[in-house]
């Protein structure tokens, strides 16, 4: 294998090990080069929803690649972009009803940021421009969505300096704390345009896990002192933590949501950032200037938008969230046995999330290597072995990886 002309994501490609070769993916199960295959624990970065290769959406992928693969949207819209706007605001609570699409979660992100600032811009108030967010929480890559990402993560430590300041604090875990934000919300709400947040789950941060009560709490604290609330549901989206949307646990309407991964089923890159009405109606006035000024080139792609419907289309045609109520509760039940593990720290799952979480870090590279060698893709990072499998992952195949990890972690004291 030549690696001399890639470069991976997240990788020191001096020291990187091996990389395995895939040559297919079906259902929950990867095809390696080699031969072997690999059931899937992480849906391809938490975006393969519906498993791989689906039928329904390969089909509606196919057809429209016949017919029209891309045209721009300067001038010019097309029906499944409007299919696909209509659908998600139909599923969407409250009044999230603009949907402004690009190609991945960070840029959906940095919209968003774009979105809230302007919002107060527009209406004469250029004092609020700075953004609160909360240790343990990512939002992206691109320069805007890692300054409200932790800034103790490597992307931050790399760009100190370089990305702009904004507040970062701990996230409350109970009302005291939702007190302290408050206070510091109300002496700084002046400046502060948006809090943002992914609600119920910091996924990437290391897996932390908080209450509806605390994103509620969160949410009414935003509204009283005049603060838009950004929720990031590009992990936590499309059912992955028992409900379409997390939001929905807590009763909380977002001034904006942005979505990515799942929204295409992992089939196409696509993004929505969605606003509400009194958001969108800040930008609406004879003055160009006051029009959000972004176009990415392939904004609301057919490919993509097609995609996107199908995999909308099969949370209606196939029980999904029931399914997740089931990995539920076979990840409590089977991830409980590490718990008496050496190393493990803590076990806890919401959703079709499971999480291990070690009390070091380990030996990463070990670990995947010793994964792949019992036949699983589990790819833990940081402190945590996690699961976030494809919805449609049959019990057997889950106790598959539930069995992996436990075998694995009790037989590798070397590397925890």
């Amino acid at each position: 294998m030549d690696l001399t002309h890639v470069w991976l994501p997240y990788s020191q490609m001096q020291t990187l090990p091996k990389p395995i070769e895939v040559v297919g993916a079906e259902g929950v199960r990867i095809a390696l080069k080699d031969g072997r295959t690999l059931v899937d624990g992480t849906s391809s970065w938490w975006a393969a929803c519906h498993g791989y290769n689906h039928p329904y959406i390969k089909a509606a992928v196919k057809d429209q690649l016949e017919r029209m693969p891309h045209i721009m949207l300067g001038g010019i819209v097309h029906a499944p972009i409007l299919e696909l706007t209509e659908q998600l605001c139909k599923i969407l609570p409250g009044d999230l009803n603009h949907v402004f699409l690009s190609e991945s979660g960070s840029v959906s992100v940095e919209i968003a940021m774009k979105m809230a600032t302007q919002f107060f811009t527009n209406q004469g108030d250029r004092d609020k421009f700075l953004f609160l967010s909360f240790r343990c929480g990512y939002h992206g890559d691109t320069f805007a969505a890692m300054s409200v990402g932790d800034p103790g993560d490597g992307n931050s430590r790399s760009f100190a300096g370089i990305v702009p300041a904004q507040m970062i604090v701990d996230l409350p875990r109970n009302r005291s704390e939702l007190a302290d934000l408050e206070a510091f919300v109300a002496k700084n709400s002046t400046q502060l345009a948006a809090v943002i947040l992914e609600p119920l789950v910091q996924a990437a941060g290391g897996m932390k896990f908080h209450s509806p009560m605390i994103l509620a709490g969160i949410a009414e604290i935003a509204s009283r002192h005049g603060v838009l609330l950004i929720l990031d549901e590009i992990a936590t989206g499309f059912g992955r933590t028992g409900t379409l949307f997390a939001c929905e646990q807590a009763g909380v309407v977002p001034d904006i949501i942005t979505l990515s991964k799942a929204l295409t089923g992992g089939t196409s890159p696509l993004a929505a950032t969605v606003a509400t009405d009194r958001v969108y109606e800040a930008f609406l006035s004879e003055s160009e200037g006051d029009a959000l000024m972004h176009g990415p080139t392939f904004s609301g792609h057919p490919l993509g938008c097609v995609a996107a419907i199908a995999s909308l289309s099969l949370f209606e045609m196939e029980p999904r969230l029931e399914q997740v109520l089931r990995i539920e509760a076979q990840l409590s039940d089977g991830l409980e046995l590490c718990r008496s593990i050496k190393g493990v720290h803590d076990v806890r799952c919401k959703g079709a999330i499971g999480v291990v979480q070690l009390d070091r870090m380990p030996d990463l590279a070990g670990l995947r290597h010793r994964f792949i060698q019992e036949g699983v893709w589990v790819r833990p990072f940081g402190d945590v072995v996690y699961l976030m499998p494809p919805l449609i992952i049959s019990e057997i195949d889950l106790g598959i990886l539930i069995s992996a990890i436990h075998r694995v972690l009790s037989r590798s004291s070397d590397l925890l």
